[in-house]
């Protein structure tokens, strides 16, 4: 959007301006007035080098270090077609778990991949995710007319210094298993059966 952003660095240009400004914040509107009431603190310069003719250019960076996160919890923001929430998809997934592993699901939901990476995205999960769950439980309640009292679920939402780099590193622990090469695909059988062999993988029935 910045004038004099070289095109050919645009994506790296987003990329760095994520990594380094970016993060989640509790409440929008209160996050507002503090750039409106102190631009000066909150308003970030982001410098680089055009790759080509090696002049500096650079990109303030304002309420888009929250705005840009929080489409993970206001997708609407970016798409008025998607209006689910991250914490609403968690919740989603857990519900349709069976009735007894969802308590241990809810106190163990590990973050995973570069965009988990944000400052305090971890804590605004938690923080939505448990009050979808103490809803729940205050409507069961409710319709109960008081004489059934559930138990309060304990949500935790776990961020750990292998985050940015868990899948391949889960990734990497499955395949130095044994088991590994008697479920994965070669690529004999890729090229014999095409992309739909994707589809199927006994890995779930075989890795105990």
């Amino acid at each position: 959007r910045e004038v004099g952003i070289p095109p050919e660095q645009s994506l790296e240009t987003a990329k760095a301006i994520k990594e380094r400004f970016c993060y989640m914040c509790p409440d929008i509107v209160k996050e507002f007035n503090k750039y409106d009431t102190d631009p000066a603190k909150w308003i970030k310069t982001y410098e680089n080098i055009n790759a080509v003719t090696k002049k500096p250019y650079k990109v303030d960076v304002g309420y888009e270090r929250f705005l840009g996160p929080e489409i993970f919890f206001h997708p609407e923001f970016s798409n008025p077609d998607f209006t689910t929430p991250i914490s609403e998809t968690v919740d989603t997934v857990i519900q349709n778990c069976p009735i007894d592993v969802r308590r241990p699901l809810y106190g163990n939901v590990v973050l995973s991949g570069g965009s988990t990476m944000f400052r305090d995205f971890g804590r605004r999960l938690q923080r939505d995710l448990k009050r979808q769950v103490d809803a729940r439980l205050k409507m069961s309640e409710e319709l109960s007319q008081g004489r059934i009292k559930p138990k309060p679920i304990e949500v935790q939402v776990i961020t750990h210094h292998m985050q940015r780099y868990a899948v391949w590193f889960g990734g990497s622990m499955l395949a130095s298993t044994p088991e590994f090469y008697q479920v994965c695909h070669t690529k004999k059988d890729y090229e014999e059966y095409g992309p739909s062999i994707c589809r199927h993988n006994p890995v779930f029935g075989a890795m105990t």
